[in-house]
């Protein structure tokens, strides 16, 4: 017995350092394989936001550069240069003025031959460009001898950085009488990097950081310039006193064929790793770069590997160690062998169950990978083909648009839920957290209506409850403008009445007009906002959306279906468009009607 006892010990000795061992290996192969599944994720997803920020950015580049070819064959601007009457360039400097609002320039002014600006868009600020010589410029010089030129600088007047696109002028001879020029900043397409949580930048042939998600990036260099040449950039004056100083970032090994480099991303963990993306931007000599943060990629991919290695292993070793125990017992007497038999057989059956139940949920978890894996693939094939039609800027930047309204509820139930937990009022805190599933849910339908917006007749019509479509929306809204609802009217709506949509499209359409309407009468005390019927006949509907606002200008008004056109601060200009496209599609018309008491939206419904 004592023999069988020693040798029992070390048995289960080499059990136990055969299954650390097993656990060891098996956990540290399930992270690298876990961490280069995920870095294969991570760079699939950025390489398409760096071919979506590239086709925004060469979006935005293109509208740019035909506002100076249009301008330097005006007439009125040619006379202007040749007369330099007093009047004329007067009436030059209020035309090009009022040029700013709708082309999203910056600034627009005129140089004569000898550099001096005679006009500018910016004549009535103190800062004006009236009078400043920019013959020192290299878009004005390459301007007056090619008859083009463009030029990434920092304004000596402004102090601002920002595109320079110039234009020579030229008379019915075709001798030259100056040049325009059109500044062009980028200011919000920097936000709008920034928001995204990637650093972007874009560099000239130079290597210099031109614009930046980071603002302490800016004229910095990817690559060490020699000292003569840093001397001679500063000399043009071309980024007034920037350092040229490398951006502090370093190269990593390739990891997975994978480029990497690290940065300081947080100030307080340095070099952190970063999959590295480079795409040239064409028509110029920009690259652009993406940086995406690998850390926690990877440190997802790795755990969720050795999550699912340990719920396999586990319960193999531990039936394992139940055989092993069960050889033991064969050993004593035959009474008490028998009772151990029948145990260890009820332990083994319900092992076995546990095990096939476990294998169960894993088959059905990697076919949910695969089919999430597909899915995405999918989205990625959609955006590829998506970045061949001329409309990709519209469709990429509506997406965040639409997905903005449920993210922002998201955040604002997600608060609520912490609060109450705090407060332990756990219930409230489950329906909020159950609220937040049911939009997670809402905005992968919002996603996949969006895609439709690209390819026209996807969706077919079909009978929507409009009190329905119009609760969804309501919902929607709800957390974001609890202050303001109190002011919000609803005329009674039948429950039946039915009109031809799609329920998803249609709560689009409504959530756009009502925070339109919710934040025109933000300021106004006693402002009110009313939704109803304005007409019903036997063919169609409708829905009109109104607010006791301020009204819309004039110029917003008539702007208000052209994409990229707002009054707002940050805004992207796309929300009436889409929502204008999604009457369109279904046979309605969405009309507009505004005056100083307020302004109406009116959606023409057919019925169902």
């Amino acid at each position: 017995m004592s023999n069988f006892r020693c040798d029992g010990r070390v048995l289960w000795l080499a059990y136990a350092a055969f299954a650390i061992t097993l656990l060891v290996a098996g956990l540290y192969y399930a992270g690298e394989r876990g961490q280069a599944a995920a870095l294969r994720t991570l760079a699939e997803d950025a390489n398409t936001d760096a071919e979506l920020k590239r086709a925004l950015l060469l979006t935005v580049l293109d509208r740019s550069r035909t506002l100076p070819l249009v301008l330097a064959q005006d007439a009125e601007l040619a006379d202007a240069l040749q007369a330099r009457s007093p009047n004329g360039i007067a009436d030059l400097n209020e035309k090009i003025e009022a040029l700013i609002p709708g082309t999203g320039a910056s600034v627009i002014y005129v140089i004569g031959l000898d550099g001096t600006a005679i006009a500018a868009s910016n004549f009535r600020q103190p800062d004006s460009f009236v009078g400043s010589n920019y013959a020192f410029r290299e878009y004005f010089t390459s301007a007056m001898a090619e008859g083009t030129a463009e030029q990434y600088a920092l304004g000596n007047v402004s102090r601002r950085p920002g595109l320079y696109l110039s234009r020579r002028v030229e008379d019915e001879s075709g001798k030259a009488l100056g040049i325009v020029v059109i500044k062009v900043e980028f200011e919000t397409l920097e936000q709008n990097w920034q928001r995204s949580g990637r650093i972007t930048y874009v560099t000239d042939s130079k290597g210099i950081v031109l614009i930046t998600s980071r603002p302490e990036w800016r004229f910095l260099t990817v690559t060490d310039i020699p000292q003569k040449e840093r001397i001679a950039i500063r000399e043009s004056l071309q980024f007034g006193e920037a350092p040229l100083t490398p951006i502090p970032v370093w190269s990593l090994d390739d990891l997975a064929g994978h480029k990497m480099v690290a940065t300081d991303t947080s100030g307080t963990i340095p070099r952190q790793p970063h999959f590295a993306q480079t795409l040239p931007l064409p028509g110029t000599s920009w690259t652009l770069h993406l940086l995406a943060p690998a850390a926690p990629a990877m440190d997802a991919g790795a755990m969720q590997d050795r999550l699912v290695f340990l719920a396999i292993g586990v319960p193999l070793l531990a039936a394992a160690g139940l055989l092993l125990h069960r050889s033991g017992r064969t050993a004593r007497r035959a009474e008490d062998a028998k009772a151990a038999q029948a145990e260890l057989e009820r332990q083994v059956t319900l092992r076995t169950v546990e095990l096939t139940e476990a294998r169960d949920r894993l088959q059905a978890e990697i076919t949910e990978h695969r089919a999430t894996d597909s899915r995405l693939q999918g989205v990625q094939r959609d955006l590829v083909q998506a970045n061949r039609l001329a409309i990709l800027g519209q469709v990429a930047a509506g997406v965040a648009h639409e997905i903005n309204q449920p993210v922002a509820t998201i955040r604002a139930y997600a608060d609520n839920a912490k609060a109450f937990l705090d407060r332990g009022n756990g219930e409230t805190a489950k329906e909020n957290l159950g609220l937040i599933a049911e939009l997670t849910d809402r905005i992968g339908a919002i996603t996949s209506e969006l895609k439709g917006l690209a390819r026209k007749g996807r969706h077919a019509a079909e009978p929507v409850d409009l009190k329905a479509a119009i609760d969804g929306a309501l919902f929607l809204l709800k957390s974001r403008f609890a202050g303001s609802f109190d002011r919000l009217e609803i005329t009674e709506i039948a429950s039946g009445l039915a009109v031809l949509g799609q329920r998803i499209r249609l709560e689009q359409v409504l959530i756009n007009l009502l925070q339109n309407a919710l934040e025109a009468i933000d300021d106004k005390a006693n402002a009110t906002i009313t939704i109803g019927l304005s007409r019903l006949t036997d063919d169609e509907v409708d829905l009109s959306v109104s607010d006791t606002g301020p009204g819309l200008p004039d110029h917003v008004r008539d702007n208000l279906f052209i994409p990229f056109t707002t009054s707002k601060e940050g805004g992207l200009g796309l929300g009436l468009v889409i929502a204008r496209d999604i009457v369109t599609e279904y046979g309605g018309r969405l009309s507009v009607d505004t005056s100083k008491n307020g302004t109406t939206f009116t959606i023409t419904l057919k019925r169902a």
